[in-house]
């Protein structure tokens, strides 16, 4: 399976990254950075250099290439302010949308809990949850095969591969070991499909979450 990430670089996209080359995927990882390629190397990934905050639709769909599933797990980051919110976690989401449509493939989308009831303010995490929300929105309008998977807090605490899925929106911590280990999991079940998934660590290992849902 040929799996393109955006955002391969991240704290979720390598942690990704790793986990689906080990099982023998073939891993396309945009990177804006071209100094983050020896680490997509090393994680058994391939590197594609692409700003996908300020590159066109078509320069996107010439770094990206054909793909069975696309993942967008970049983001502007904790630092960033709210223009960058809008510019990167809504409209690169859109635009990676648009610049897969050829290939038809499957788009995995990491959004937040909190984006099914954005709020109205302008403070900056206000308008990321807006920003998320509009970029769902774009893609569940989409005819394409999709997921958008809401996690809560997210840890940097070592992955237990025990959590809670559902599609009833609910908040709960979850570390990033776990959230791309689902993320692995819905790229190999076709099954699980146009459909938001919220998360969080739980009681119940993660294929047998998934099957819940699928039930």
């Amino acid at each position: 399976m040929r799996i393109v990430i955006a955002g391969a670089h991240g704290q979720i996209g390598l942690r990704l990254v790793r986990l689906l080359a080990a099982r023998g995927d073939e891993v396309i990882g945009l990177i804006r950075n071209p100094g983050h390629a020896a680490d997509i190397e090393a994680a058994g990934g391939t590197p594609a250099e692409c700003d996908l905050e300020h590159a066109s639709t078509a320069q996107v769909a010439e770094a990206a290439g054909s793909a069975d599933v696309v993942v967008f797990a970049a983001g502007a980051g904790p630092g960033s302010g709210a223009e960058r919110k809008l510019t990167m976690d809504r409209d690169g989401a859109i635009k990676l949308l648009e610049a897969t449509e050829a290939s038809r493939a499957r788009y995995l989308m990491v959004s937040s809990v909190g984006a099914e009831s954005p709020p109205s303010g302008d403070d900056v995490f206000e308008v990321y949850l807006r920003a998320k929300a509009e970029a769902d929105a774009a893609v569940m309008a989409s005819d394409r095969a999709w997921v958008i998977v809401r996690p809560g807090p997210l840890t940097d605490d070592p992955g237990t591969g025990r959590v809670r899925i559902g599609t009833d929106p609910f908040r709960g911590a979850v570390t990033r070991d776990d959230v791309a280990a689902v993320l692995a999991a819905i790229i190999s079940d076709p099954a699980v499909d146009r459909t938001i998934l919220y998360l969080a660590n739980g009681d119940v290992g993660i294929d047998q979450a998934l099957s819940a849902v699928r039930a």
